[in-house]
């Protein structure tokens, strides 16, 4: 069952390299917008899938106008019984792009088994017919975590969100064991997002800060990281 489909928005990806993540707050609480946190930080965790010739990562690093990207997430602690998963398909049309939300099964998540149960959850999950198939034709090949603070402007029309803390896995072999952890305590990495209106004034919103602007995905990052 999907329980829903957030409108097409744009996203503005920012890597900071040259600050901490302090000093990336002080910067989003001085903000003219005014922007404030709507609930507390937490954990992320994703799963990411892949086709075996990785299509979806060399459409990412190409720019590709259209491209998807599927993933499991679940938030809070990374192993054991992992409650509340959702299978999240994110949708790429040019410049602007969209999520489908799918809850799914609980599924068991430790060392000693890697993540080979998450499949038979996966296909025990009630899921369209369209994803059950896409998911035929792809595996498990990445799961990363990083801890993210949110905050939403004064008006209600821009959402942030600043991830610090990264790991990444690669998920490989039968047995889908996480191996290859990569961790990144060092980058921040902030992400503006808004309505396809509100581009213009995006651009006000974005020139504050002192950031860099980058295309690559933490999913690009992870796999750069952990596979080449």
């Amino acid at each position: 069952m999907e329980t829903r489909s957030n409108g097409f928005r744009y996203e503005r990806k920012f890597l900071v390299d040259r600050l901490d993540q302090h000093q990336v707050m002080g910067l989003v609480k001085r903000h003219p917008s005014m922007f404030f946190e709507p609930y507390p930080p937490r954990f992320v965790n994703n799963f990411y899938f892949d086709t075996p010739d990785m299509q979806n990562y060399h459409d990412n690093v190409s720019g590709a106008a259209n491209r998807r990207k599927l993933r499991i997430r679940w938030y809070g602690e990374l192993m054991g019984r992992i409650e509340s998963p959702v299978l999240e398909l994110k949708v790429k049309r040019g410049l602007v792009g969209t999520k489908r939300h799918y809850p799914i099964a609980t599924f068991d998540l430790a060392d000693d088994i890697g993540a080979r149960m998450v499949m038979p959850s996966l296909f025990a999950s009630e899921l369209p017919p369209e994803v059950v198939s896409y998911l035929h034709t792809v595996t498990l090949v990445l799961m990363n975590r990083y801890h993210r603070r949110y905050y939403v402007s004064r008006d209600g029309k821009f959402r942030l969100t600043l991830d610090t803390n990264m790991a990444f896995h690669r998920v490989g072999g039968l047995t889908k064991r996480l191996a290859r952890r990569r961790v990144d305590h060092r980058n921040v990495i902030v992400e503006l997002k808004y309505g396809v209106d509100e581009d213009v004034a995006a651009s006000r919103v974005s020139g504050f800060f002192p950031f860099r602007v980058t295309k690559s995905s933490k999913y690009v990052q992870g796999i750069d990281r952990v596979f080449l």
